[in-house]
């Protein structure tokens, strides 16, 4: 049923299927801000496995506190969250149930309906999901530019660490390599006041992909980070420019520091790490407060 609530690698080349690409013109996005470093607290749960509907809870009530700073004309902090999920389907506003290969009633994990934007994904261990709460009055208040700048996280990140030289598809909204998606993006805003967010692949299993149309592409693939390594890996010529191959937990720790150092340079926010303790995160009907 149906939820809802009240490391450096030599350059791989691109041999996947031709596909047009989007090619942004530097006037296109300035995604650094040339304003002041403002500060963005950051609650680091990459390592942690954490119920969907537990951080989509936590994150609501995030914005309403933020919304109420607001209204009484205080200052509104940035918020990161970044963490993975237990398996779980999650669908979007107008999302279609055409797009799930499966009977609903006996669907392989949890299904979510949210007020973020997009079709049906699905989020899992292995997938690094950075929840930015964010006040784009501090920023820039243009959806379509908060859009393409959280693609261009991810794209530095793929090449700046990795290598891997992602772009852009005209007129779809992630992160590509050839016909491969790596990261998904579905956003809520609030007056201005964001939530939801993005999704990369790094050593997430594919497989239960296979079990929806994902973000309602039928002519499209999903891949990952360790995929897309291990492909070029098993090739003679590029062997040993990535031996030895760094495990799952490494991989996962590599993504996590250059998705933060890219965050933080792309917004021009400078990043407070917020300590957190998982038994204190399951309490009943509690959350760690990000204004403490």
């Amino acid at each position: 049923m149906i939820l809802a609530m009240n490391l450096c690698f030599r350059t791989i080349p691109t041999t996947c299927t031709t596909v047009k690409q989007q090619k942004d013109p530097p006037h296109q996005l300035n995604p650094v801000i040339p304003t002041k470093t403002k500060a963005c607290e950051c609650f680091d749960l990459h390592k942690e496995l954490i119920p969907y509907e537990k951080a989509w809870s936590w994150q609501k009530q995030i914005v309403k506190q933020k919304k109420s700073l607001l209204q009484e004309h205080e200052d509104c902090p940035d918020t990161l969250i970044v963490l993975q999920h237990n398996p779980v389907y999650t669908m979007g506003t107008g999302s279609s149930e055409n797009y799930l290969n499966f009977d609903v009633k006996e669907a392989p994990f949890d299904v979510y309906r949210t007020e973020r934007g997009g079709e049906v994904t699905y989020h899992g261990p292995g997938q690094l999901v950075m929840y930015p709460i964010i006040n784009l009055r501090n920023h820039k208040m243009d959806l379509h530019w908060y859009l393409r700048t959280l693609e261009e996280v991810v794209i530095r990140v793929l090449s700046s660490t990795f290598s891997i030289k992602a772009s852009r598809i005209e007129g779809l909204t992630g992160v590509w390599f050839g016909n491969q998606k790596l990261a998904a993006i579905g956003i809520r805003v609030s007056k201005w006041i964001t939530y939801h967010g993005l999704a990369l692949n790094v050593t997430t299993d594919l497989t239960p992909f296979s079990w929806i149309v994902p973000c309602g592409l039928r002519h499209r693939q999903v891949g990952s980070i360790k995929g897309l390594l291990q492909e070029y890996q098993s090739s003679t010529q590029y062997a040993e420019a990535i031996k030895p191959f760094p495990d799952d937990y490494q991989l996962i720790d590599i993504s996590y520091k250059s998705l933060i150092k890219e965050f933080s340079e792309v917004f021009n926010l400078e990043i407070h790490q917020k300590a957190i303790t998982v038994p204190e995160f399951w309490r009943e009907d509690h959350y760690p407060d990000w204004r403490a």
